[in-house]
């Protein structure tokens, strides 16, 4: 049995920045009333991003109908829609000076369509206000609408498309209530197959317990319905009520990682212990 870790190892401890970028970004979040998942689900990368003046928007209010356990995100019940969002989200995008931004949500199991429509609404006005914006969206698994929200996210296009799987199939349970890793599988293939020359993303945690050769295993079954894009990172326990780090793995670990997915053919891989979905997602030059 591995034991369980007391304290971060060196390469996991940094300072958070409190320069004037992260000052402006954090001014301009608060001032409009948008939520981050930077913030909600107290992402280690937080004071990086908002110092190089970026964020991942969180759309659809900041409470979950799930409670999965890697997360940090409020369980309840969600308040309907908020019609104002998409504007404000315009707003910050300009404020800011945004190039390429990343839209994330909590699962909406309540909504019929899972709120692909408040996704496809947001991207619609950013891009009327700023003409030259660049997308991707990070969805829940749309469970039980999963056609429908598809077919509704058409009006957005182009998009990068990223939906996690987060751990191996055997730690769902544990990690993942109320997902299925085979339907997330289906939601990416789908997505793929019904959208020409559109680009798919996933990503996963270490340190939950996971064997090697189930995480060989679920690149696999990435690359297998077309996922060209990947991030692997450390899973970190964000909130006293989540679970708990099984093991940290070590920097030299994810750079073998990084090696065997370009070997199995992603085109697009951030590997390391602080890599989290949108980390340094700006960068990549051959977004939509």
């Amino acid at each position: 049995m591995i034991e369980k870790p007391r304290k971060l190892p060196p390469w996991l401890r940094r300072p958070l920045p409190a320069d004037k970028s992260f000052t402006r970004t954090e001014h301009i979040l608060n001032s409009l009333n948008l939520k981050t998942i930077c913030s909600s689900a107290n992402c280690p990368n937080r004071g990086q991003c908002w110092a190089r003046g970026t964020a991942t928007a969180l759309i659809l209010g900041d409470v979950c109908t799930r409670n999965c356990r890697f997360c940090s995100v409020a369980t309840g019940r969600p308040a309907p829609p908020d019609p104002t969002e998409p504007s404000r989200l315009a707003e910050m995008a300009r404020q800011m000076g945004l190039k390429y931004l990343v839209i994330t949500s909590v699962n909406r199991d309540d909504l019929p369509d899972g709120g692909a429509g408040h996704f496809r609404d947001c991207i619609a006005e950013v891009r009327r206000q700023c003409r030259d914006m660049k997308f991707e969206i990070l969805t829940p698994d749309f469970r039980g609408c999963r056609s429908r929200a598809v077919e509704i996210l058409r009006d957005a296009l182009p998009f990068v498309f990223a939906h996690n799987v987060e751990t191996v199939p055997s730690l769902y349970a544990k990690a993942r209530a109320g997902a299925n890793y085979e339907k997330s599988l289906k939601l990416l293939k789908l997505v793929k197959d019904s959208f020409d020359d559109i680009v798919t993303k996933s990503s996963i945690m270490l340190g939950l317990g996971e064997s090697d050769t189930e995480v060989e295993q679920v690149l696999k079954d990435l690359r297998s319905v077309g996922c060209k894009r990947i991030t692997i990172g450390q899973y970190l326990k964000p909130s006293p009520d989540s679970l708990e780090v099984v093991e940290y793995i070590h920097p030299d670990r994810f750079e073998q990682w990084r090696q065997r997915a370009s070997e199995l053919g992603f085109s697009w891989v951030i590997s390391s212990p602080y890599a989290r979905s949108s980390y340094f997602a700006e960068l990549s030059n051959t977004s939509p």
